[in-house]
């Protein structure tokens, strides 16, 4: 199993921005030096506590300060971009990185940002796939272009000047494309199978429970049979909430420690959800009466948190409970508590993953014995 890191980003209230996008920053390259496979950055635009308005910038402005782990839009939300400006910035991001890029794209899920785009009725999902469309006919072909979609169109063919190079798209560094990905959340996500169809890796959230997550498996195995395809595990990464402290005492308290980085995250989630009149998308079971959810009920369930030893036996038993994906992606969290995240984070990468290979090692061999 690969370990990966996902960051919205999250931060408690009222914090400065500067002092919060540092910490992202430190966050990212003690990831990178820990050995983490990836790392994806969120895009929203009016949103206090998560305001990184281009992954792309961020993702470009790290680079240079790491050196191996991957860089993932986590999501770009390809409604609200033109495909002829999300193509070039795309194609010229992969530049930067050389070729470490993941393409994360997505339909966006910030009601605000839909209002402030005036798009709060459009039909994102359909927009998202009339532009990669778009943007992938683009990396693939050259000018004259006279691309036909729903939600726009690319004419490209009376100022174009091969010899002085005008009229021509940049292609990306990785061919024919960086590779896709599609975030995942509600239970038997459509957009799962659209992951399927097109050869996306799949993302299942961190804020929605185990029950929700098997689902998502279970669709894709479904979609992948209906294509004469096999499933494939190792393409799915599956995102969650995780505290390691020395004891499972210590990790308790920290996760439930009022206001505190999950706590506060949870409590978030929650009245997002309640707000939306949609709080049972937050059930820890699929039978839990909507009207006894709380958010430290969500809290309790979707943190996975402990010592070493715990937090690695519940990493398997989630595993065995939703199915065989290749990546666990760690959802960040605010670092206002500095030393106690770094140690989480060091733990999981030195401690507990080793653990949990060992055993996924034992468990394979035993099946070719």
């Amino acid at each position: 199993m690969k370990l990966s890191y996902f960051m919205m980003p999250m931060h408690n209230l009222n914090r400065d921005y500067l002092t919060t996008l540092q910490e992202d920053i430190e966050a990212v390259k003690l990831a990178d030096e820990l050995g983490f496979e990836e790392f994806f950055m969120g895009e929203h635009y009016t949103c206090e506590i998560e305001q990184v308005s281009s992954p792309m910038m961020f993702l470009a402005y790290i680079a240079k300060q790491t050196k191996t782990i991957k860089l993932g839009t986590g999501v770009l939300p390809l409604p609200l971009y033109h495909p002829v400006m999300a193509a070039s910035h795309i194609a010229l991001l992969d530049h930067l990185t050389e070729g470490r890029l993941i393409l994360g794209v997505g339909t966006g899920a910030l009601g605000s940002d839909f209002e402030a785009f005036g798009m709060s009725e459009a039909n994102r999902p359909e927009m998202m796939m009339d532009s990669l469309d778009i943007i992938l006919k683009i990396w693939s072909s050259n000018a004259p272009y006279d691309i036909k979609g729903k939600y726009w169109d690319v004419q490209l063919k009376d100022n174009v000047w091969p010899d002085l190079g005008v009229g021509a798209f940049p292609k990306t560094f990785q061919q024919p494309h960086p590779p896709l990905a599609l975030s995942v959340s509600s239970p038997n996500s459509h957009s799962i199978r659209v992951a399927a169809q097109r050869d996306m890796m799949p993302i299942s959230a961190n804020f929605v429970a185990s029950w929700v997550v098997k689902t998502h498996w279970e669709t894709y195995v479904d979609e992948l049979k209906k294509l004469g395809k096999t499933p494939d595990g190792s393409q799915w990464r599956v995102a969650r909430s995780i505290f390691v402290a020395e004891t499972d005492e210590a990790a308790e308290s920290f996760v439930k420690r009022p206001g505190g980085a999950y706590d506060w995250y949870y409590d978030y989630m929650f009245r997002v959800y309640e707000r939306l009149g949609a709080p049972g998308l937050l059930a820890p079971h699929p039978d839990t009466p909507v009207e006894t959810i709380t958010h430290e009920m969500v809290r309790d369930n979707f943190v996975i948190y402990g010592s070493a030893k715990t937090v690695a036996r519940k990493i398997l038993e989630l595993r065995e409970e939703v199915g065989p994906f290749g990546t666990l992606m760690l959802t960040a969290h605010d670092w206002s508590d500095k030393p106690a995240m770094r140690k989480s984070m060091e733990l999981l990468a030195k401690t507990v993953m080793p653990m949990v290979n060992s055993v996924l090692a034992e468990g394979q061999l035993q099946r070719t014995a």
